[in-house]
């Protein structure tokens, strides 16, 4: 049965009566589910940005992994272009090594290198850097060799110093400065002044920087060495043989000392 135009106001006006009292129900009713939708999308944009953050965390890692190589490389390289620096004389032989371990304690100063006898390495060898004299080849192994630096107190190098050339021994004490000993008492020495090996004794070849005079608290004088012994990566390690006389007759004083009796 069709409804009148009068029924359907009637119909209208109690829905909206309806509606409007219990829309403050509904609008209580439909507040928690709005707050769940609104959680539960809350919840799924947290999971999100913690996924994000994981890749990004990887992502940092793997950054912080390749800078750390980075720097190592770089470090490598600056020391292998300070050995690079180092232009021995052309008749030397010389072979490159790597610092694997500084055996370093109370009363040693060393450093252990990857090279030995089966690459020519030899007790007394000279090792430099691009700075200057590390020390010399204290003993060798098949792989391996021990490098006794000039700061050990078992260490002792014929030096030149300064101007004027002046000879000396530089000793180690097991400090990062050692002696100068045996100076000439008319010795003309002055703060600044280069140290140099003078080559004498035929281990060290002459020449080889050292490093600069200074004095101590007690007015003696130390060496302040140009090499940086913490940080040494890479060693030159210098075969040197002095040449030695040829054809030489040694003098026979005896026959002076019969020719003066007569």
């Amino acid at each position: 049965m069709l409804l009148s135009k009068a029924d359907t106001f009637v119909v209208e006006k109690v829905s909206t009566i309806v509606v409007d009292v219990f829309s403050p129900l509904m609008s209580v009713i439909s507040e928690p589910a709005a707050a769940i939708n609104n959680a539960v999308d809350r919840v799924h944009e947290l999971a999100n940005i913690r996924e994000q953050n994981v890749l990004l965390r990887r992502e940092n890692e793997r950054l912080l992994v390749w800078k750390t190589k980075a720097e190592k490389l770089s470090a490598q390289n600056k020391s292998l272009q300070t050995l690079l620096n180092f232009k021995p004389d052309a008749s030397l032989k010389s072979i490159t090594a790597r610092v694997i371990a500084n055996s370093g304690g109370a009363f040693i100063r060393s450093v252990v290198v990857n090279t030995g006898k089966s690459k020519g390495v030899r007790k007394g060898q000279a090792a430099v850097v691009g700075a200057g004299l590390v020390g010399r080849v204290a003993s060798s192994g098949y792989q391996s060799a021990r490098v006794l630096l000039i700061t050990d107190i078992n260490s002792r190098v014929p030096v030149l110093v300064g101007q004027e050339r002046d000879r000396a021994i530089l000793r180690g004490d097991n400090t990062f400065m050692p002696h100068l000993r045996f100076l000439p008492a008319n010795a003309s020495v002055e703060l600044g002044d280069n140290v140099v090996t003078s080559g004498h004794g035929g281990v060290f070849p002459p020449g080889l920087k050292i490093g600069e005079i200074i004095k101590d608290s007690e007015g003696g004088f130390r060496v302040m060495p140009k090499v940086i012994f913490e940080r040494l990566e890479f060693l030159r390690l210098i075969d040197f043989l002095p040449k030695r006389l040829e054809n030489h007759t040694p003098y026979d004083r005896s026959s002076e000392l019969k020719a003066n009796s007569q």
